[in-house]
């Protein structure tokens, strides 16, 4: 059995990324031709209309009644005018946002030896069953797409499950596949730069275009199909979907910013994720995981194109079989109250999850509300700063940092190929590794089944819709067990009621 030693400083590096937030950047830039991107909603045949008009559609999703629309800055009215389209706007482009953390950030080259990672470092694995329910399922023949930052092409525990050439990027429209030259990575500083530790530089180099330039999406992507060692030694991360096929969709790319604190920021835009989503409904994926999201939106944004837009694509992937797994966001905030709201967790049939603490606590950062949460799931860290914070395991069963999740971090990226997260970004792959166990057990279910058998399995809520945890926390063996004894999560429409 081989021990892991993991520095617990390249593990906080990646902790300050963790709870990722779509932060506001303005609108879409140009592209090298000067022209701006559409978001485009409208009826049957605009596409056609739209080209006809002189403009370029670069993508028909939700069965073409949304179009990513490229056009000179200031057509916005024009594009409107034309017939069947009902909303039309430039696009709105968004940074990765990388707050500071709110747990504690002490530098220390404490090495961390784990005998075994399950039992001292995967307390989200326990909690949910997981390990049992792969007695039972391993998420076989299902494949998981990751919208993010990308994923690591070259870590050893997720290269079994990892369809490489199936990997995407997403960006100003196009997706593009393959090797590519000069992708930017962000990476943290050595440790003679004379720089804040947690600053990153910027490197240029060749690799997959659907690769991790940040991080994020390869902790994200353990989290949900990691393949550990036959029968799991603890020499590697386990995923609640061991054997599912996992997919990198890239939905990230470094711009230069001056406002950034180190003068880059990882962007996207709506129209590229919407790409990403819908892409993977057009090819059958069992399940999208976002694990990203806006901010908490004011009513009255409800009925922006952007959110009409979101609406229109995750309807369509989940009516194709798409379950979309949506993080419910890390601003300790009542999406219910004043009638708030979020994208895309909050769009009718996205499945919503909150973060959960190891006792099964809310954890302190987590978004929630009434008709807002679907299920909750493991994100890290207690019902307080202050707890998460305490390292004595005299005082909690779980102390900082291993109340995080534990999961695969990137190595040229991070400078570790394990670490610790918390957020809601690290709740919403839990789920999407459990839809790949229920696909492999009931490969016909519809995506509204599959998400019904999830909430019947899950635990704490006593059968009602709480505010923090909807259904309850899942747990996966439930879920895999009433399976197999002939359930098959057909119980009726549950969806997320939301505010949209």
């Amino acid at each position: 059995m081989t021990p892991h030693n993991v520095s617990r400083r390249g593990v906080l590096q990646g902790l300050v990324g963790a709870g990722v937030t779509l932060s506001f950047a303005g609108l879409a830039s140009a592209d090298e031709d000067g022209t701006v991107q559409y978001l485009v909603v409208g009826g049957d045949g605009i596409a056609r209309r739209v080209e006809d008009a002189g403009y370029e559609v670069r993508q028909e999703l939700a069965d073409g009644g949304v179009l990513i629309v490229y056009a000179p800055p200031g057509a916005a009215d024009e594009i409107g005018g034309i017939s069947g389209v009902q909303h039309a706007e430039r696009d709105l482009q968004f940074t990765l946002e990388r707050p500071e953390a709110e747990v504690s950030k002490e530098e220390t080259d404490e090495e961390v030896e784990a005998p075994t990672l399950y039992d001292d470092f995967l307390w989200d694995k326990q909690v949910t069953e997981s390990l049992e329910a792969n007695q039972v399922a391993t998420g076989d023949g299902s494949k998981i797409a990751i919208i993010d930052t990308g994923i690591s092409y070259e870590h050893p525990d997720l290269l079994p499950n990892l369809q490489k050439e199936d990997g995407r990027r997403f960006k100003n429209g196009f997706i593009d596949s393959g090797e590519e030259d000069d992708i930017v990575v962000g990476r943290p500083l050595e440790e003679d730069d004379d720089e804040d530790d947690l600053a990153f530089d910027i490197d240029f180099v060749t690799q997959h275009a659907a690769a991790d330039v940040e991080g994020h999406g390869t902790h994200v992507g353990g989290i949900a199909a990691a393949s550990a060692d036959e029968g799991f030694e603890g020499t590697g991360v386990l995923g609640t979907a061991p054997d599912a096929d996992l997919v990198s969709f890239r939905v990230f790319w470094w711009i230069e910013d001056d406002d950034a604190p180190e003068g880059w920021a990882p962007t996207t835009t709506t129209g590229d994720v919407l790409a990403a989503i819908d892409y993977a409904a057009e090819k059958g994926y069992d399940a999208a995981n976002l694990s990203l999201g806006t901010a908490p939106l004011p009513p009255e944004t409800n009925s922006e194109p952007f959110v009409r837009a979101y609406k229109r694509v995750v309807e369509s992937a989940v009516q194709r079989g798409t379950v979309v797994c949506a993080s419910a966001g890390n601003a300790e905030t009542d999406l219910q109250r004043g009638g708030l709201f979020s994208l895309p967790n909050s769009i009718r049939g996205a499945v919503s999850v909150s973060a959960t603490a190891p006792n099964d606590e809310l954890s302190f950062y987590s978004n929630f509300g009434t008709s807002e949460i679907d299920v909750g799931a493991p994100g890290g860290g207690y019902e307080t700063v202050e707890k998460t914070n305490i390292d004595d395991p005299e005082d909690v069963e779980w102390p900082f940092p291993l109340n995080l999740v534990f999961s695969t971090t990137d190595p040229l990226v991070e400078g570790a190929p394990y670490g610790w997260k918390a957020g809601t970004s690290m709740a919403a792959p839990q789920v999407a590794g459990l839809v790949a166990l229920v696909r492999e057990l009931d490969p016909d279910a519809s995506a509204r089944q599959v998400e019904n058998a999830i909430k019947q399995g899950a635990e704490g809520a006593n059968g009602r819709s709480s505010e923090e945890l909807g259904a309850g926390r899942i747990n996966a063996l439930n879920t895999a067990e009433s399976l197999v004894d002939g359930g098959n999560g057909n119980s009726g429409d549950n969806g997320n009621g939301g505010n949209n």
